[in-house]
């Protein structure tokens, strides 16, 4: 039987917390989760429609090799679990002036097709930004997203042992502002700076070294067999066969502290369930906000939550389309990019926006007939509160959405009824202490990245994992939280000492 010490509970049954309780119960661990959905994923959800499951979250798998190590640390393969099918288009993109571009896996492909779209000097600016993109993923991914607490003077040495990487990092530069320089065509700008927004972020506002997401997509997107949520099944299944337990339909309601340490997670049931180690996969800012009791309040310091990032209008609905060709993964630019972010920024919808659409039925090489599953999304504000969004807002963001892809050519019948939308309102109630933010914390800012919390907290035997935490939002970043959250509870487990570290873990360096 399992001492106390070596039983852990996980809160949220999102991609870090799944990724965690796998590697846990692999290494022989007691392992719980606990979540107040019906079945997991977190923010990866869906909802029903008339076509069946329509994903309602993330809709990208990049960084292939994150899922595979995955499965393989475990002894099994993720191709036993699921079913990838790989995109030779990356992505479907159209302007209001008509024209539209695919990018492609395949670079030399991507290249002629900007070559086409607007000559030949667009092509040599993809190919130097390409080159760019590459090198700081490389640079950065050791250092950064691998390591479990990254450091500023230790990236900092880094950078001064490879001093050709700060003209590439370009220190004192927007992504907006790089691209600016470095594509001479507004279209391809207003593209790659479209890629801040993965991280939950405005390209005016991010650092220019984000273009390295660019790189992660470039190396391959995959669509899952059976939508995004299938993958959130696969890794459940993986943890069930490692011998991890879960218990849906439950709310964790407080983190027990006794002798300054983790004891129990308590259930809104008035369940209680003894553990000496707890991860948190949900966001940092509850913690905060004393939603785990009021002993972990000052667990993080204010700067590892705040600012919050950006937040987004979501349609998941079933429908026939009639107008352009899409593929699997599609985008249809607003004129401007700033009258998108610009109101953004102000706390508003934006009255021009740029639209994402994941055909979901696409992209698997057969061909979808009638009625298919889309999502649509709309990049919008945080909130501040969880006032109900007014029916007047929802019936704006209807007419905003499809009257902006009718100006495209691009229909549905029927249109959807607002029942198909989740505002930032509804993101903030599903997803308690976020504002609605989807992202956790802002991104914006060249430290913004040292100010996100890491994987150990203040108190002992009390983890995060997630988007809100090391190494950031996305699916490959969610799973990589996951993986330094089991890490630091093993060594931790197995060092004499139980004490919490001095270090404050996401706060400012001091280097």
């Amino acid at each position: 039987m399992a001492t106390a010490a070596e039983k852990v509970i996980v809160i949220g049954a999102g991609m870090g917390g799944l990724s965690a309780a796998i590697r846990l119960a692999h290494a022989g661990l007691d392992v719980t989760v606990v979540d107040r959905a019906p079945g997991p994923g977190g923010k990866m959800r869906t909802v029903q429609s008339i076509a069946g499951p329509v994903d309602a979250g993330p809709t990208v798998m990049t960084m292939r090799p994150v899922f595979e190590q995955l499965f393989e640390s475990t002894g099994t393969r993720m191709t036993d679990y699921i079913t990838l099918n790989r995109q030779d288009v990356l992505a479907r993109h159209w302007w209001p002036d008509g024209s539209s571009l695919d990018l492609f896996a395949d670079r030399d492909a991507s290249r002629d097709a900007i070559g086409r779209l607007a000559g030949a000097q667009a092509a040599a600016e993809f190919s130097a930004f390409c080159n760019r993109a590459e090198r700081l993923f490389h640079a950065f991914d050791a250092p950064m997203m691998r390591a479990a607490e990254p450091r500023l003077a230790g990236l900092a040495a880094h950078v001064l042992r490879n001093p050709d990487l700060i003209p590439a990092m370009a220190p004192l530069k927007t992504l907006a502002s790089s691209l600016e320089f470095g594509f001479s065509d507004p279209r391809l700008r207003q593209l790659f700076g479209r890629y801040a927004t993965y991280v939950g972020g405005s390209p005016f506002l991010t650092p220019a070294v984000l273009a390295l997401v660019w790189h992660a997509e470039e190396q391959g997107v995959w669509q899952v067999e059976g939508g995004m949520h299938a993958l959130a099944q696969a890794l459940k299944k993986l943890a069930t066969d490692k011998g991890a337990s879960f218990l849906f339909n439950r709310t964790a309601t407080r983190i027990e502290i006794q002798n300054g340490a983790a004891a129990a997670v308590h259930l809104s049931d008035g369940g209680r369930l003894p553990a000496g180690r707890v991860v948190f996969n949900g966001d940092p800012a509850a913690l905060s906000a004393g939603l785990l009791g009021d002993r972990l309040r000052t667990t993080l310091p204010a700067a590892a939550t705040q600012p919050r990032s950006l937040s987004a209008y979501v349609w998941s609905f079933a429908a026939t389309p009639q107008g352009p060709d899409m593929v699997h993964h599609n985008v249809f630019f607003a004129a401007d990019p700033r009258q998108e972010f610009g109101p953004i920024a102000k706390g508003h919808m934006p009255q021009d926006p740029t639209l994402y659409i994941c055909a979901q039925d696409r992209g698997t090489g057969r061909a979808p007939h009638g009625t298919e599953r889309f999502e649509i999304i709309m990049n919008g504000p945080p909130v501040n509160g969880t006032a109900a969004a007014t029916q007047k807002e929802m019936e704006t963001c209807r007419i905003r959405t499809f009257e902006t892809l009718a100006q495209f050519g691009l229909t549905f019948t029927p249109r959807p009824d607002v029942t198909a939308l989740t505002t930032p309102e509804q993101f903030a109630r599903l997803f308690p202490a976020s504002q609605g933010s989807l992202y956790g914390r802002s991104p914006h800012g060249m430290l913004a990245a040292f100010r996100r919390p890491t994987a150990r907290t203040t108190m002992t035997g009390v983890y995060l994992a997630g988007g809100g935490a090391h190494p950031g939002a996305g699916i490959p970043m969610a799973t990589l939280s996951g993986k330094h959250a089991a890490e630091a509870i093993l060594t931790d487990l197995a060092s004499p000492s139980m004490s919490p570290q001095t270090a404050m873990h996401g706060g400012t360096s001091t280097a």
